[in-house]
């Protein structure tokens, strides 16, 4: 599956790049594809189905998805691919309601490729920083390849049945690159990333969120979660990407309620966590609207050059009981919040799309060991909007969206 290593100049004219010294934006090539349709995704008998506290459950059912990427993802990390070697990671519940997901990562904030400086939600593409086309060919997992879908599908509950045949967004492409992050935060951590050639700047687009949406439904596994950092929101590379990982510990932003603002779109506010958020919910079905409308918000937020987090999970309706084992749809939750440009503060850990969920990667073992849920509240919460100007966005947006 890994393509040969050999020499700088070698890899250059592998990935279609003249020189290190004038980078442009050509094609990276891929050798193999995972090709998948609706009748793929994963709609029924997914859930936790243990208590909270008794820790990750131990195993869970793999999709044709799962084996592809963890397979491949394990295979790159035996071949020294990554900045480290990520084994099974030190983690702590923090006592507390909210029940943070701590877990130490030393290595990954001594070792990460040092974020770009950003200044602004709208930063151009700049070809002279670090960008997807000079990835190794080795750390590419495979195209992600949407096919046709043989039969109109239906819901039913066998364990891999399709959504919708109207899901598809018109003018979708029908692939995606799958990249190892090699800086993971967790298993499986992997980048989503459309035509690296394209060279976009790091502002969503429906059409790569739709294939972040469907490679929720493709995992069997709960705890495979989807995330989106804008710049200002400590996004540390500015080429359009999505993140994908593991994390086997259940969040309560998968369960907490949220208060209706637009019914008709399954769009609400999500309350009772504690960093509020807007929430998007489907249960599989017309993903290209859905991601649509995810856009128009996030488009928004770019326009008023608010940062914001987007985060996708298995999840349960919002007006279900939180106390629920299956994870019957998934959540897509957006927090706008204040922009953090220029260098990154010093604290237990950054608030980004993963902390703003309630899983906190800590950097340093004294703060893994003295964190408490008091203080990672604090922390978040200083990142958030005032309420104030969220009340007022809140508005805006069910304007937007039922104009």
């Amino acid at each position: 599956m890994a393509a040969s290593l050999g020499t700088n100049q070698a890899l250059h004219e592998t990935l279609g790049l003249p020189s290190q010294e004038q980078p442009e934006c050509r094609a990276v090539s891929c050798r193999e594809d995972f090709v998948y349709g609706e009748e793929d995704f994963v709609l029924c008998g997914v859930g936790w189905w243990r208590s909270r506290s008794e820790g990750p459950a131990a195993s869970h059912t793999m999709s044709r998805f799962d084996r592809a990427l963890q397979s491949g993802w394990e295979e790159r990390m035996k071949l020294g691919l990554f900045r480290y070697h990520l084994g099974e990671l030190q983690t702590r519940i923090l006592p507390g309601n909210v029940r943070f997901v701590a877990q130490l990562n030393i290595q990954r904030g001594l070792e990460r490729r040092r974020p770009q400086d950003i200044q602004s939600v709208r930063q151009i593409f700049d070809p002279q920083q670090f960008h997807f086309n000079k990835i190794k060919p080795g750390e590419i997992l495979f195209h992600m390849v949407r096919g046709p879908t043989p039969h109109p599908p239906s819901r039913g509950c066998s364990q891999f049945q399709a959504g919708p045949p109207e899901s598809k967004l018109p003018g979708t492409p029908d692939c995606i690159l799958v990249v190892i992050n090699v800086s993971p935060l967790e298993f499986g951590h992997v980048l989503l990333i459309p035509d690296p050639a394209l060279c976009l700047p790091q502002i969503l687009t429906p059409e790569l969120l739709q294939f972040g949406l469907e490679s929720v439904l493709l995992s069997a596994h709960p705890g495979f979660r989807v995330g989106f950092n804008s710049l200002g929101a400590f996004a540390s590379v500015n080429h359009l990407h999505l993140h994908g990982f593991y994390l086997a510990w259940e969040l309560l932003i998968e369960t907490a309620p949220g208060k209706p603002l637009c019914p008709t779109l399954n769009f609400h506010f999500l309350r009772g966590v504690p960093a509020p958020a807007f929430l998007f919910y489907s249960e599989g079905e017309g993903l290209g609207a859905l991601a649509h409308n995810v856009c128009r918000v996030t488009d928004y937020l770019v326009d008023k050059e608010i940062a914001h987090n987007v985060f996708v999970t298995r999840g349960t309706a919002p007006g279900e009981p939180a106390h629920s084992e299956t994870r019957s749809g998934i959540r897509v939750l957006i927090w706008a919040r204040r922009s953090c440009f220029g260098t990154k503060e010093e604290a237990a850990f950054n608030v980004a799309l993963c902390e703003l969920a309630g899983h906190l990667p800590i950097k340093t073992a004294q703060d893994f060991q003295s964190l408490t849920e008091t203080a990672a509240v604090h922390i978040i919460q200083r990142y958030l909007l005032p309420e104030p100007q969220l009340s007022q966005l809140r508005g805006q947006l069910v304007t937007l969206l039922t104009e």
